[in-house]
């Protein structure tokens, strides 16, 4: 996380990672299935022409790929589902993922047609600081 990844007209960076266990406040607040993790990127378009960025996924060390989501309600600075970047634009924000606590590998696609899509990976440790947990998880006791 940190370094710039290059692949097709993109430059990703993945610059934080924050864990929590719900979104939004008060009459909003939306729980997960699992544990939210809200990554803050950002992608420069390196093309002399107008791109879209794709839907981001994760893949965990037992191989199951978790799809971004879609809503990003309660999520400040969403990057949004339909995303275009001019050309030498940086476009910055959000991306959620509902997925269990646990160490994964972000895969980046370089936005070439659907079947011929390359990727690249980016390591996303399991990393929580001490103000990010504020709730069990889904389905835990407490006393």
């Amino acid at each position: 996380m940190g370094e710039r990844i290059e692949i097709g007209p993109f430059t990703y960076a993945v610059v934080e990672s924050t864990w929590r266990s719900e979104l939004g406040q008060g009459f909003q607040v939306r729980s997960p299935k699992n544990r939210f993790l809200v990554l803050t990127v950002s992608v420069t378009n390196g093309s002399g022409s107008e791109a879209s960025v794709p839907m981001l996924s994760l893949e965990a060390t037992n191989g199951q790929m978790y799809q971004e989501s879609n809503d990003g309600s309660g999520v400040q600075n969403w990057l949004g589902v339909l995303r275009t970047v001019k050309p030498a634009e940086t476009l910055q924000g959000r991306v959620v993922f509902d997925v269990p606590l646990s160490a994964f590998r972000l895969r980046l696609p370089d936005g070439g047609e659907s079947g011929y899509e390359k990727y690249a990976w980016v390591n996303v440790p399991l990393s929580i600081s001490a103000g990010e947990v504020q709730a069990p998880l889904p389905g835990s006791v407490t006393k």
